[in-house]
């Protein structure tokens, strides 16, 4: 099934992933609370800020093409928004967690992204992350991921997916580089990426109760 999102409607889709997943009480996501997830500073690459029209037009997009939908739930009157992956393929909660995670991020390692994704879904190694990578890949309904070549400097190949054209990236952050890194400018951007990932906790917490806040503060107005 071939499926091509804009940037903005890859982010819509992986925000409403995303708070399924790690804070499923208050999911469905209402449009104010949408807005606010996409434009998030932590797990997001790019860091996007979005307004309320660009979040609309992707939505709108979104849902005409069966991927998302709107719904209404009990004691609310105002819309929200749920995803609906199903229409793309039965994916259990481990492809569901990576494609997430690559949705909102871009290309990462398996390594990191058992690390990012810790807080969607559990796995038992980093085995077990290559092996749901193997069958996004592998996918019959798909390929939804894919490997990407090994950038110069890295030890580890990323791998991304192929939701969004031109397909997998292949800018400069894929080709060759004249002056490729030396090793100790390579290991310093792995200290910073492991700085990173210790932090991502905390910040998502705060992110999350934001988004709680404006949803709880929105029954009132």
């Amino acid at each position: 099934m071939e499926i091509s999102l804009t940037p903005i409607e890859a982010r819509i889709l992986g925000a409403l992933i995303e708070k399924q997943m790690s804070t499923p009480d208050y999911y469905p996501l209402t449009l104010n609370t949408l807005i606010s997830a996409c434009n998030q500073k932590t797990n997001r690459e790019p860091v996007m800020a979005l307004d309320e029209a660009a979040v609309i037009r992707g939505l709108d997009s979104l849902r005409s093409r069966r991927l998302v939908w709107q719904v209404k739930t009990q004691n609310s009157r105002t819309p929200k928004y749920e995803h609906n992956m199903q229409a793309v393929a039965e994916f259990s909660s481990s492809e569901l967690g990576i494609l997430c995670e690559l949705l909102l991020r871009g290309p990462q390692t398996a390594g990191e992204l058992r690390a990012r994704s810790a807080r969607l879904v559990e796995f038992g190694g980093l085995a077990a992350v290559e092996h749901s990578l193997q069958k996004l890949i592998a996918h019959e309904k798909g390929p939804f991921a894919v490997e990407l070549p090994r950038r110069p400097g890295h030890k580890e190949n990323r791998f991304g997916h192929l939701f969004c054209t031109p397909g997998p990236p292949a800018d400069a952050s894929e080709a060759p580089v004249a002056d490729a890194p030396e090793d100790a400018a390579a290991a310093a951007a792995d200290r910073i990426a492991a700085l990173e990932m210790a932090v991502d906790g905390l910040q998502q917490a705060l992110e999350d109760l934001r988004g709680q806040f404006l949803e709880f503060k929105q029954k009132f107005e």
